[in-house]
């Protein structure tokens, strides 16, 4: 029997989209995400989840170590009737023996999204040059996108009483890491009045600030870049994260002299924000570093919320990213190929 040539797998999607970094849309896209977030956390409530992602499966690249991004995207993709594959630097030749390209190129042919975990942004974004299905960048040196969309979303489910997202006075305290630039632009994108508080010598560079400085300019917000501590005052919510990560290591001794014990996020600092500030992290947290144990498990962190909201996030991301490249065969479509196939088999 002579087989046809093409694919099975659909190549041309003229609205594929990449979810790279939340810069590249729009405050009313990012609102579409939070709704389906909203709706689908209340299914998950209910255990009631449309099952939006049946038949499906998400290709996860893993460069490095992951709890929260990994049992998050593979959960999501269960609870709504799919499947995830972890793929270690063991498990495939990311950059070794293929080129990212074709990597990316063979993975869009056998699964519907891809999402990565990199130690360069440079990878996440070769795979979505490549890709013929969205890419989500679950984190990178840079960015930390799909970690955004659970923090955010958090803030609305514990706004102050009478206060919108806009109204707003968030804080990060500490180093400038892929969070922090990450919580910069979508919290400026939204209209947030924004502080970086942190040592000369680890604040963000000017091109970050650049892009905080034009989101403001059209969301109304403000951006304040500061080394004093005292601008927690009035803050609604206070943001930690790492001191040093992978890669830094040769500088953990200067980093923690540096930032400890002025940038830690102690009960004092709190109360210095005010009664009504709550604390979030995105784990994991060092509770003799960048905050205390009694801030974590304070009535005011919000820490475990905003980690059970990374499930909420993916599960939106996954429907929002593959919804429309849903095929919906009928009924006599699938009763036609379910009698070829087994009239077929009852041969062998």
């Amino acid at each position: 029997m002579k087989l046809p040539s093409s694919t099975a797998t659909n190549l041309e999607k003229p609205q594929l989209k990449h979810f790279l970094k939340t810069q590249d849309y729009t405050k009313e896209e990012l609102t579409e995400i939070f709704d389906l977030m909203a709706m689908l956390k209340e299914a998950r409530k209910a255990n009631a989840v449309p099952q939006l992602f049946k038949g499906k499966s998400i290709g996860m690249i893993f460069e490095q170590p992951s709890t929260r991004t990994r049992v998050s995207f593979e959960t999501a993709a269960t609870i709504l009737g799919g499947h995830a594959l972890f793929l270690s630097p063991k498990d495939i030749h990311l950059g070794g023996k293929e080129n990212i390209a074709d990597t990316s190129r063979v993975l869009s042919r056998m699964v519907d999204i891809m999402m990565a975990r990199v130690d360069d942004h440079k990878t996440v974004a070769d795979l979505a040059k490549h890709a013929t299905v969205p890419v989500i960048n679950g984190l990178c040196d840079w960015l930390h996108p799909t970690q955004m969309m659970a923090d955010v979303f958090t803030m609305m489910e514990h706004l102050p009483e009478g206060k919108e997202l806009s109204d707003l006075t968030v804080a990060f305290v500490g180093d400038a890491t892929n969070v922090a630039s990450s919580l910069m632009f979508i919290c400026t994108k939204f209209g947030m009045n924004y502080k970086h508080i942190g040592p000369k010598k680890y604040q963000p560079p000017q091109s970050w600030v650049d892009t905080a400085l034009e989101n403001c300019k059209l969301s109304g917000g403000s951006f304040t870049l500061t080394e004093d501590t005292e601008e927690v005052k009035g803050c609604d919510v206070l943001v930690a994260d790492s001191f040093y990560w992978f890669g830094q290591e040769d500088e953990k001794e200067d980093r923690l002299s540096t930032f400890i014990p002025k940038y830690v996020i102690t009960q004092e600092m709190m109360d210095k924000a005010g009664p009504e500030c709550q604390f979030m992290h995105c784990l994991p947290a060092n509770d003799s570093r960048e905050c205390t144990r009694e801030v974590m498990e304070s009535p005011r962190s919000v820490i475990f919320d905003e980690a059970e909201n990374r499930l909420t996030a993916q599960m939106a991301l996954l429907v929002y990213f593959t919804h429309k490249d849903i095929v919906i065969p009928s009924e006599e479509t699938v009763k036609f190929h379910e009698d070829k196939i087994e009239n077929f088999l009852k041969t062998l």
